[in-house]
C-alpha cells in the first residue's frame, strides 16, 4: 500500500491530493485516519540518498571505465538520471515511513 500512496489503515484513500505534491491530506477520504498525526520528518530524503548512493555511484564509476566520457557526460547523464529518482520515489519512500509509523506505533494516532 505504501509505493500506491494509500492509506495505511484501510488501503483505499489516498495520502496526498492529486499531482505532484508532498503535502499529506488531512485525513483518508475513506476511512477518516487523521494523518496530522504523522511525521516522517527526514526519514524519506535519507532512505533515498542512501538509495542513490548506493546505485550510482557504481554504475558512474562503470561507466567510467568502459566509455571515459568527458566530466559534462557524467555531470549531465547522473544529475538527470537523480533527479528523475528522487521525483519518482520520494512520494512512496514518505508513504511507507507513514505506513512503519502507522503498524508499529498506532496508539498515537488515536
Amino acid at each position: 500500500m505504501a509505493l500506491a500512496c494509500k492509506c495505511p489503515r484501510c488501503g483505499q484513500g489516498n495520502l496526498y491530493p492529486s499531482g505532484f505534491n508532498l503535502d499529506l491530506k488531512p485525513a483518508c477520504d475513506h476511512c477518516g485516519l487523521n494523518f496530522a498525526k504523522s511525521d516522517s520528518a527526514d526519514g524519506p530524503a535519507v532512505f533515498l540518498i542512501f538509495i542513490l548512493g548506493f546505485l550510482l555511484v557504481p554504475l558512474a564509476l562503470f561507466f567510467e571505465n568502459a566509455f571515459a566520457p568527458p566530466l559534462w557526460v557524467h555531470a549531465v547523464l547522473w544529475g538527470a538520471i537523480a533527479i528523475g529518482i528522487t521525483l519518482g520515489a520520494l512520494r512512496p519512500l514518505k508513504a511507507y515511513v507513514i505506513a512503519l509509523q502507522y503498524k508499529h506505533r498506532p496508539g498515537d494516532w488515536e
